[in-house]
């Protein structure tokens, strides 16, 4: 963006912010940013509870009585929101980053709230700790389920499961390329190191932007959709699984995932998996340009590299490649990897029993994600290679100490504000990971189960890497306690951990 971004529609002078980021709340700037925080809650609480319409409608086609639940849920939210978009809008206020982190922390509980409300009152009655649980995972597309018997659930919640991930997917995507760097943290800032971002804007102005996104977006839903119904899908089976395929979150209408469909349904998952984990500012460059070679990003080959490596990997780990039975192995050794790294969490087999080589492959798939600006997770491929460029930084350092050495990303000279910030980020990641882990084994879970539960919910992936959660298990038998602290855990991991962390700190509220 230039510097003149646009939020609802108030225009925000990013420069005036950057002047004032660094100070203190005063009175009528804290009412003002209160009052505009409010106002994008609101507005986002409409969105959530239009969303809520189209289950409603399906529940009253089948006769299900969950359509009531839909009904008062949209009518109640949406007159709450509707208050606060009438008493809070039309206020301008300087954007700064401290205003922006605490506009993307309401905004993300908020929506969350409101769409666990069709959980805790629907039919299945579940507690507030499952519903909130389901709703954290659907909208930061973790994947993961307290929910069993999904083949006889009402098509009225199966589709909002869906839709939250499908809203969640382009919420993350238009937070990881606009407002993140802004705040200068999350996987985008390395388009905001020492040279001007300006040439990796694909579009001039932000609500074309913000469209196209969108609209692309939307595109490869629906041809998702499309493909699934070639491969044998039911229109509304093949709606579904769109909706989590293309926003890399996992949930399926069958407690068994994939398992047992056929090879054209788990070929269309593969490329449309790998499709949301790909950097959408790469596609929208390509189509505003009419060239595919504008589509290139440093983390793409990198990306696909790690799909080959691990696939061999996993494929000499399966129990047996023999016969006629190799091909059918190696599409589902290529599967679950990039089912994995993707942090989709889709499953064709059951791949903690090909033996401990195996575990190790999908462990460390977990760790890995998709890349930067897309809808996965994890420690994204941009950190990856800028570790690996630090690293090889360090030892140059080592061997000739008066030397004159930098770090390029792309091309482009990397800061030390942006390395230090991957440092800080990789540091952190694996803090909360092992708190999160001691906090889950004071729940009563095994060690293997604590950190497997931690890891897959701070990378959003879905499944872990023990029996009790892994590919064909469940996270309902898990102490309340313990979904609660996954909930917060997952998104810890969507809002890329400082997000949510400096709100802790003192120095935040201080003004």
């Amino acid at each position: 963006m230039d510097d003149k971004g646009i939020c609802g529609e108030h225009e925000i002078d990013v420069q005036v912010a950057r002047r004032i980021a660094g100070g203190g709340f005063d009175q009528t700037v804290r009412y003002s940013a209160f009052a505009f925080v409010a106002y994008v809650c609101g507005v986002a609480g409409l969105n959530i509870a239009a969303a809520m319409l189209i289950p409603m409608v399906v529940d009253m086609i089948d006769g299900n009585p969950d359509w009531q639940v839909f009904l008062t849920a949209a009518v109640c939210i949406g007159f709450v929101c509707l208050a606060l978009v009438f008493a809070f809008g039309g206020r301008s206020v300087p954007f700064s980053r401290r205003l922006g982190f605490l506009t993307v922390n309401a905004l993300w509980v908020t929506v969350v709230i409101f769409a666990a409300v069709p959980y805790a009152f629907s039919g299945l009655s579940l507690s507030w700790a499952d519903a909130i649980f389901e709703s954290v995972s659907g909208l930061t597309t973790t994947g993961s389920t307290v929910l069993q018997g999904l083949e006889s659930m009402p098509r009225g919640l199966l589709l909002w499961r869906s839709l939250t991930q499908g809203i969640g997917g382009i919420g993350i995507i238009a937070m990881s390329v606009i407002l993140m760097p802004l705040l200068r943290i999350g996987g985008m800032q390395v388009y905001r190191m020492e040279s001007s971002a300006q040439e990796e804007r694909p579009v001039a102005r932000f609500s074309q932007f913000a469209s196209n996104m969108l609209l692309l977006y939307g595109v490869l839903t629906l041809a998702c959709a499309a493909c699934y119904a070639l491969a044998g899908m039911t229109p509304f089976v093949a709606l579904n699984h769109a909706l989590t395929t293309v926003s890399t979150g996992g949930f399926s209408t069958y407690d068994t995932s994939l398992i047992g469909l056929g090879p054209g349904v788990h070929l269309v998952a593969i490329v449309f998996m790998i499709a949301g984990s790909l950097p959408f500012l790469a596609y929208l460059r390509a189509l505003a340009a009419r060239d595919i070679r504008k589509a290139y990003d440093p983390q793409i080959p990198v990306l696909l590299g790690i799909f080959a490596v691990l696939s061999v990997l996993a494929f000499i780990a399966a129990p047996s490649h023999s016969g006629g039975a190799g091909a059918n192995f190696a599409l589902m050794a290529v599967f679950n990897v990039v089912s994995i790294v993707t942090t989709t969490g889709f499953a064709t087999s059951d791949y903690l029993s090909w033996g401990p080589m195996a575990v190790g492959v999908f462990l460390i798939a977990t760790f890995l994600g998709g890349a930067a600006g897309s809808t996965s997770g994890g420690l994204k491929t941009f950190r990856l290679i800028v570790m690996f460029k630090m690293l090889h930084l360090a030892l140059r350092e080592v061997v000739f100490p008066r030397g004159v050495t930098s770090v390029h990303y792309g091309g482009v000279r990397m800061s030390e504000q942006a390395m230090r910030s991957v440092g800080v980020f990789v540091i952190t990641f694996l803090a909360i990971l092992l708190i999160e882990t001691l906090i889950l084994s004071a729940t009563g879970l095994d060690i293997v189960t604590g950190f497997s539960a931690s890891l897959t919910a701070l990378t959003n992936t879905g499944p872990g890497v023990s029996a009790l959660i892994g590919p064909t298990g469940n996270f309902a038998s898990l102490p309340e306690i313990a979904k609660w602290s996954l909930a917060v855990t997952m998104l810890l991991g969507r809002l890329e951990i400082m997000t949510v962390l400096v709100l802790l700190t003192p120095l935040f509220w201080r003004g």
